[in-house]
Formats: C-alpha cells, sequence, structure tokens
C-alpha cells in the first residue's frame, strides 16, 4: 500500500550539523544556525519549530535517549526559543509509539479549572454578560493550572532512559548563552507588543529597552535558566507546591502590571492546592481507521482524535483518489463541516461530559453523516449534530452554532529514536504569547488556556459540553497523530493552529494517502479549514488555486484571516498552522518533514544522513 516517493523537495537529504557536545548545546552568538524544512536518514529523526531545540534533540538521541528523553529535551529548549506559543505556563497532548509492544499510548496534559471556576467564571458579574475575549485573553482569570512539567514528568516515568535534569541540560545552555533572534520572533513580539508593555516583567523580558527585539541580535534568558535549575535540583515540585508554584500563584492572582500600565486586568482564581492537586492523565488514544491505516490521536480531553477520526471515516466513503480535485477537496471541506457539529454538541471533558467516542467512531455513524453530504452543493453552516445512537439514516436532529473562542498559536513536534519509538507532542500556551504575563523571576509566559471553554452556552436547549467548571480541562484541538500500517510507524503528524489544527491534520493525511503527494508536498500544500461556519477559512495562496472557480460554483465561500483575535489593528500573515512530520521508510529510514515558510519554516534533522 505504502509508496516510497520521497520527490524533488528531498534532491538533497539534509542533516542539520549539530556543534553539541555530550553535555547540551554550545552557544548562539553570532548567527541563527541554518533551518532546513526536510531531512532523511538514520537513527532517529527530530521536526520542530526552532533549530536550537532540534540540535538539543538530536544531541539526547546521539547520547543514547529515547524519543521521549528527546522530546523533553526539545519542549524544553522551545520554552526558551518559541517562547510565546510554548514552555512550563502551558501544556499538552503527548502521542508515543513503544517499538518493543507496538503500542500507542498518550499522556494527557492539558490545563485544568482551579477549584474556585465555575460556568460563569467568564460572565461580567456586574453586566451580566460575557467578558470580551481579549479582556479574558490578558488576565489571570484566563489562566489555567499548568499541566507541561507533569507532562515531562510522567512521559520519562513510562519510556525514558535519562532523568529530567539531563534532560533539561540542552535548553538551560541555550537559555544562558542566547539564541539569535530571527525575523519570526520580531514578527510575534510586534503583534504582542501592547500587551507585553503593560506588565514590567514581560516588558523586561521581551522588549529589550523598551524597544522590539532586533532581527541578528543575542536573547538570553538566565531566569528561565535558573527555573529549569530549580527544577532540574529538586523535582517538579518545585512547581507542584514549591517556590516555582508561588510566584506563579501570585502572578495568577495579582498580575504583576507595569506602572504606567493602561489596562487593569482581571485576577485569577489560581491557588498553591491547586498546583498541588494537578495531575496526568494516561488515555486510551482515539483511533480510527482510514485506507487500511490504523490512524490514532487524543481522546478528550482533546476533540482532535474525535473530530480527524470521524472525518476521515465519513471520507473513507468515497473515493476521492479517483475524484477530481474539486470535488475531492469539497467532500473534504463537507467531511469536516459535520464533524465539527458534531464536536461542538459532544465533545469535552470526559471527567464531566459523558463523551459517546465508541459512536462517534463507529461505521454506522459515518455512513448517516456521509449521506448528509451533497457532491451537487456545499451545505449552509451551521449544520447541526448527528445522533451517534441513532439507526444510521440521514437524519439530523437539533440545531447548533459553531464554537467561539479559538486561539491559533501552538508548536508541533515529533521525535523518532534509534529503535523505533516515535513521539508526536503539540503543546501550547494557547494565544501568541500566552495571557501576555511573565511570571517575575523565572522567565516563562503563563498560558490563558481557559479561554478555550465557552464562555456562555452554545447549544441551545442542549446541554453544552464545554463550559467551565471546578478543575476541569478546557476542550483542545491539538490533534498529535501517529499512522500505523500492519502494526508499525507509517506517519506521524500535527501542527498548531487552534481549532484548524483538526483540518490541518486531515488535509495533510488526505494529501499523502489519496492524492499521491510526498509527504513534504502535502504539508506545504495550501490549507483551508472549514469548521461549520458560512465561510470556509483559507491561506491566500489557496485562492490562486484552479479549484476555487469549482468550489465557489458548488457554493463555498472563501475568506483569508488576516486580523489577531486580539486587536482588530494587528495584521497576520493569514497561515493556517505549522506542520511537522515523520513519514517510516523502511529498513530504519525516516523522512522528517516540516514547513518551508510558514512560521519561518521548521528546522528538520536525522542523527545518521542518508547518503
Amino acid at each position: 500500500m505504502r509508496t516510497r516517493r520521497i520527490g524533488s523537495a528531498l534532491s538533497v537529504g539534509v542533516l542539520l550539523v549539530s556543534a553539541l557536545a555530550a553535555g547540551g548545546t554550545t552557544a548562539v552568538a553570532d548567527r541563527a544556525p541554518a533551518k532546513e524544512p526536510v531531512a532523511v536518514g538514520y537513527g532517529g529523526a527530530v521536526v520542530s519549530d526552532t533549530a536550537e531545540s532540534t540540535e538539543a534533540g538530536l544531541a539526547v538521541l546521539r547520547k543514547g535517549g529515547t524519543a521521549t528523553d528527546a522530546a523533553v529535551a526539545v519542549a524544553a529548549t522551545l520554552g526558551v526559543t518559541d517562547p510565546y506559543v510554548a514552555g512550563l505556563g502551558g501544556g499538552g497532548y503527548f502521542v508515543h509509539y513503544d517499538a518493543r509492544t507496538h503500542r500507542v499510548s498518550t499522556i494527557d496534559g492539558r490545563e485544568t479549572t482551579p477549584r474556585a471556576g465555575s460556568e460563569t467564571m467568564f460572565v461580567d458579574p456586574v453586566t451580566g454578560e460575557p467578558y470580551p475575549f481579549p479582556v479574558a485573553v490578558t488576565s489571570g482569570l484566563g489562566v489555567g493550572v499548568p499541566g507541561m512539567l507533569a507532562t515531562w514528568e510522567r512521559a520519562l516515568q513510562r519510556w525514558g532512559r535519562f532523568d529530567l535534569a539531563d534532560n533539561l541540560e540542552p535548553a538551560i545552555e541555550v537559555a544562558d548563552e542566547g539564541f539569535t533572534v530571527d525575523a519570526t520572533l520580531r514578527e510575534q513580539t510586534r503583534q504582542n507588543e501592547k500587551r507585553f508593555r503593560q506588565f514590567g516583567s514581560t516588558r523586561e523580558l521581551f522588549l529589550p529597552g523598551g524597544e522590539l527585539p532586533v532581527v541578528g541580535s543575542t536573547m538570553r534568558n538566565p531566569d528561565l535558566a535558573d527555573t529549569y535549575r530549580e527544577i532540574a535540583r529538586h523535582g517538579t515540585g518545585a512547581l507542584y507546591g514549591g517556590s516555582v508554584g508561588r510566584d506563579v500563584v501570585d502572578a495568577v492572582r495579582t498580575p504583576p502590571v507595569a506602572p504606567d500600565a493602561t489596562i487593569d486586568p482581571l485576577p485569577g482564581l489560581m491557588t498553591l492546592p491547586d498546583l498541588k492537586r494537578y495531575h496526568t492523565i494516561d488515555r486510551r488514544p482515539a483511533h480510527a481507521r482510514y485506507r487500511g491505516y490504523d490512524v490514532y490521536g487524543m481522546a478528550p480531553s482533546s476533540s482532535g482524535g474525535i473530530t480527524v477520526g470521524e472525518s476521515l471515516n465519513v471520507l473513507e466513503r468515497f473515493e476521492l483518489s479517483e475524484m477530481d480535485p474539486v470535488q475531492a477537496l469539497h467532500h473534504y471541506l463537507e467531511a469536516t463541516r459535520l464533524a465539527f457539529a458534531d464536536r461542538g454538541r459532544y465533545l469535552g471533558d470526559p471527567a464531566y461530559v459523558d463523551v459517546p467516542q465508541r459512536q462517534l467512531l463507529s461505521d454506522r455513524f459515518a455512513r448517516q453523516r456521509a449521506c448528509e453530504i451533497d457532491p451537487a452543493a456545499a451545505a449552509t453552516s451551521p449544520v447541526p449534530p448527528g445522533d451517534p445512537f441513532g439507526p444510521g439514516t440521514c437524519t439530523a436532529p437539533g440545531a447548533a452554532t459553531p464554537d467561539a473562542n479559538q486561539g491559533a498559536h501552538t508548536n508541533h513536534f515529533v521525535v523518532s529514536d534509534r529503535w523505533g519509538n516515535v513521539v508526536s507532542y503539540t503543546n501550547t500556551i494557547e494565544q501568541l504569547g500566552g495571557s501576555g504575563i511573565v511570571v517575575p523571576g523565572r522567565g516563562f509566559l503563563l498560558n490563558n488556556e481557559l479561554t478555550d471553554f465557552n464562555f456562555a452556552p452554545t447549544q441551545g436547549d442542549a446541554p453544552d459540553p464545554n463550559l467551565a467548571a471546578p478543575g476541569k480541562r478546557p476542550r483542545s484541538s491539538m490533534s498529535p497523530t501517529i499512522v500505523l500500517e500492519h502494526g508499525k510507524p507509517f506517519l506521524a503528524v500535527g501542527s498548531p493552529g487552534g481549532a484548524s489544527i483538526i483540518t490541518t491534520v486531515v488535509q495533510i493525511l488526505l494529501n499523502r494517502v489519496d492524492l499521491g503527494m510526498t509527504l513534504p508536498e502535502a504539508i506545504a500544500a495550501p490549507r483551508a479549514s472549514q469548521r461549520n461556519g458560512s465561510t470556509t477559512q483559507v491561506e491566500p495562496s489557496f485562492l490562486e488555486l484552479p479549484v476555487v472557480a469549482g468550489l465557489e460554483a458548488l457554493g463555498h465561500e472563501f475568506a483569508v484571516n488576516t486580523t489577531s483575535p486580539l486587536d482588530p489593528d494587528i495584521r497576520t500573515s493569514g497561515d493556517i498552522g505549522a506542520a511537522s512530520g515523520l513519514e517510516f521508510l523502511g529498513r530504519g529510514e525516516v523522512l522528517a518533514a516540516g514547513e518551508p515558510e510558514r512560521r519561518g519554516g521548521s528546522a528538520a534533522g536525522v542523527v545518521y544522513p542518508s547518503q
């Protein structure tokens, strides 16, 4: 079934030449190391957002670490070099393939609501109306109890060879010695400049001398290096109840506004006992079969695995490879439109919501939803959810509205090791820049993950599965995915992008499996994201495709989103996601592929490059 097409994108196999010593990274002061989006080789592979984080992962692999050891090193280094989308102040989902047992396992490291939270916590008691989204984001109220560090600890307990302190060493060295500011980091800082100026600790770290960082300059973060050292010495308890945790709670409950701040941010509800109570959850992965492959992803609290799986189940009822491009894309957009209607109605934290996971991923339900697709016309959104307990006929009970608030800035990376273990890991602090609050003296931003909850009910007379509650995990769209063929890895993929993560993963899989693209081509292709909205969000490059006229003739409407959800005056690129992936070519050879351009491009590397 698998075709070993690499294509012109791999005319030269690329190895990021690592200057790593046995104990960590070397200083990066004069220029940024090269970033290449594609590499092919053996002995393990890494694809991440920054060259420094990829190099950190490769160093751990060379020392004999597992994919999990390398993943922790990558994630910790991203906290230094990709600070606006990840770090100690956030959380994520960890998907792991064990080459010995041939099993896929997952860890839910999603943030949780403080015990003082409630379903009305985002309703202004003065007006009785939900707080404006930007107000809730840039506040202590939106900060969830972070799960990132606990995820690293749990993953290393299960699959690591080294301890946490060893795997933090590369990040500590990069934080101490610095990394070179590139155009992407400067642009991300520009988009956050107004918010960052509101908090003294954030301004001091990310606006040196009160100005935007200069491309080519060196950014250091000694506070974060010291925080990592404290965690290395004292363990994760330093955050979950110790001195780091006390500083987090202080910043949440009394945000460190600058003397000349023009905002009065809402205080948060987190307490030290909330941090002490935090724990990750080992979950059974969501599973779907597609064209003979086994597709594994995150079960709730993420909606990613089920919504990706349902979309694929619907699409398997059609032979996309035999369709013309207009019909293939039309069916893709309609399948995700339907799956997002079901996502809004049924998916939430399973500790609080009875999620019909088995029914949503059943063939019977896929038949019910597939018969809703009209090859001659696009549906009008919002389409209603299906009935996963129904007879499998074309029925559409009730009505629903699309989800409201969605963050768009996360990171995803993939790692494999010499033994064939694989990690697909998505982690985030939610919005670009998270809450905007750097914990004073600690060097990391806090998340705004609780704004992933619906602020008010969205499902009409039906219960809303994604309202806040004490201890509850907000619904996520993160979709770290591992695809197996006959029990062995074929692909590992994922992306950032808020709710568009789901459609990005589905589109990459369709591009690779159905439409004959290589993995680099599948990742680079222009994206469209239909999430049960009246218009389909697309990238500017998508509108240049010849299929657009045919899709518009079927009733599809397209829009490019270049406006920040936090400030209409801030313009963005309109890109959707920033994916990374691995394809396993057989005999130990791995193709590592990331973005050639989106978000400044990815850094792909292998331990031993193919000749």
